[in-house]
């Protein structure tokens, strides 16, 4: 499946928030540097959709903070 995500980098705390179906809201305590903020980034949807890292890919958007990205679960 295929969402949109809408990140939001040095945050507090790290949260992933449900907008609707295929949009969602994340945010992650590291910075957009070096690609820091895409490790966390896919490390954190693993977790939440319960899949390995490897079935997490940023389809569009790898320097923007709104992103494509699907999932295979």
């Amino acid at each position: 499946m295929k969402i949109t995500i809408k990140v939001t980098t040095n945050a507090k705390k790290v949260e992933v928030i449900k907008l609707d179906r295929a949009n969602y809201q994340v945010k992650l305590v590291s910075t957009p540097i070096e690609g820091k903020a895409n490790a966390e980034l896919i490390k954190i949807l693993a977790k939440y959709f319960n899949t390995a890292k490897s079935n997490i890919n940023i389809v569009q958007g790898i320097r923007a903070k709104i992103k494509i990205v699907e999932v295979l679960v």
